[in-house]
């Protein structure tokens, strides 16, 4: 990629990025190397940036206050790398807290979307339950066929939904960028299954316990 940015005399630099630095503590800055940005940009002296090693951890904290003390008149501000490089994580996780809060309501209205979807496909088919059971099949055995039905069904759609989500985030999952969230994906997709189920049994539960005259009369 090349970017094209004024100088100070008036023209125009064209810079070629070669490459980017991922999860450090540059991020948002452009890097140039010191010949290069003093051939272009002359008139700019003195430096506003520093790096500064410290061996021992335990250490940071009291380099970063005797800097600050004895420069603070200059407008020395030293900031750790782990705080600065947690200062850009902050953003990045609250945007994807957000995100997340939307999918887990999207979830929730899908799980009694769900429910929905399995009372009303066993109440309309109540005629033919009764129907069945007129003809001598008993009620725990509609009952198996009534749920099994409604499970082969919720895991249909789970798969699917789980096979759409894995090649959307495969690419990163193979450069390494990602990591899968197990627990919480099955945790959640074991509400949806069991929400499901349980509304199914609810409504089958209701149509099997009904008067058997009745459910053929579709009343």
């Amino acid at each position: 990629a090349r970017l094209v940015i004024d100088d100070p005399r008036g023209g125009t630099v064209e810079l070629e990025v070669v490459g980017l630095l991922k999860n450090s503590i540059f991020q948002g800055d452009l890097l140039v190397s010191e010949a290069n940005f003093l051939e272009h940009f002359p008139l700019i002296a003195g430096y506003q940036f520093f790096l500064i090693d410290v061996d021992e951890s335990q250490q940071v904290e009291a380099v970063q206050a005797a800097l600050e003390e004895r420069l603070g008149d200059y407008g020395f501000d030293a900031t750790a790398a782990r705080d600065r490089l947690a200062g850009f994580l902050a953003v990045q996780n609250t945007y994807l807290s957000t995100f997340q809060s939307l999918g887990a309501l999207g979830l929730l209205l899908g799980t009694f979307g769900v429910a929905t979807v399995s009372l009303r496909n066993v109440l309309e088919r109540r005629g033919e339950l009764a129907l069945m059971r007129a003809a001598g099949f008993r009620r725990r055995r509609l009952g198996v066929m009534v749920m099994l039905e409604n499970g082969l069904l919720l895991l249909a759609g789970l798969s699917t939904g789980v096979f759409a989500a894995t090649v959307a985030i495969l690419p990163h999952l193979i450069a390494g960028g990602a990591t899968f969230p197990w627990q919480s994906l099955v945790a959640m997709l074991s509400v949806v299954l069991v929400v499901g189920l349980a509304a199914g049994a609810l409504a089958v539960r209701a149509v099997l316990k009904a008067p058997l005259l009745a459910a053929l009369r579709g009343d």
